[in-house]
């Protein structure tokens, strides 16, 4: 490329995404002369939905500033918390994150899943069509131009993507309230409405039921209780909100 040539420092928290000569300090960087500066940042392999301010020589610009000579450039990471503008705040997770979606939904937040893989340009169609912030691991696929909102994992631990999740975006906990396995809406049952759909023992032993209104799954204190109750107590602990509460 003949263009303009400039000077990219990128925000530390952002170096995982760049090519091992360009961390650690600012570096210099060729255009074409035409192509955006948001063009630019992903050209070396950051993400836009990682990016928060853009600064040309101290000023702030749009991911649409075409560079110019000799500019020097400041790539901030994206503000915490985030906001995202336009819709009530929901999740799509790519086929990846299957246990993250789970967790999500234990804590009554929407999160849209997929168990198999619908491919790429469906996913970013479907967050631009349902106003969903897509998160995943795969940088290609976030950096596709129909997304309407995304954020990368930046761990493949489940329960550090939660905590990324809770910190990044502090969505509104509602425990309890949606289906894990569809994200629908979960209302109490009693016995004698789901008592076709569970074993005789379950009936002998448990008193308390819900059920989801979209799958018609059923769901009871069972055995792996104990485990759920603990992520969602540290959960409400990282959001402030009190052991019992169902929304912030």
């Amino acid at each position: 490329m003949n263009g303009p040539e400039i000077t990219v420092d990128f925000a530390p928290a952002l170096a995982l995404f760049l090519p091992h000569e360009r961390r650690g300090a600012p570096s210099r960087l060729r255009t074409d002369g035409s192509s955006t500066l948001g063009h630019a940042v992903e050209s070396l392999g950051v993400p836009l939905t990682e990016v928060g301010r853009l600064l040309v020589d101290g000023r702030e610009v749009g991911t649409g500033h075409i560079p110019a000579e000799g500019e020097q450039v400041t790539v901030t990471a994206v503000a915490r918390p985030q906001v995202v503008p336009g819709a009530p705040l929901r999740f799509l997770l790519d086929v990846h994150l299957g246990t993250l979606a789970r967790r999500l939904r234990l804590l009554g937040v929407d999160a849209a899943y997929e168990s198999t893989d619908i491919g790429d340009p469906a996913l970013a169609a479907q967050s631009a069509r349902e106003q969903r912030v897509l998160l995943s691991r795969d940088r290609g696929l976030l950096r596709r131009r129909e997304l309407w909102a995304g954020a990368y994992m930046y761990s493949d631990r489940p329960d550090d993507q939660l905590r990324d999740v809770l910190d990044r975006f502090e969505p509104e906990l509602a425990p309890w309230t949606r289906c894990t396995a569809c994200n629908g809406r979960l209302t109490p049952a009693t016995k004698a409405e789901v008592a076709h759909l569970i074993e005789a023992g379950t009936r002998r032993t448990h008193d308390v039921f819900a059920q989801c209104g979209a799958c018609g799954r059923v769901y009871w204190r069972g055995a792996h209780h104990d485990k759920l109750e603990a992520i969602v107590a540290e959960a409400q602990a990282q959001a402030g909100q009190g052991p019992g509460s169902t929304a912030r």
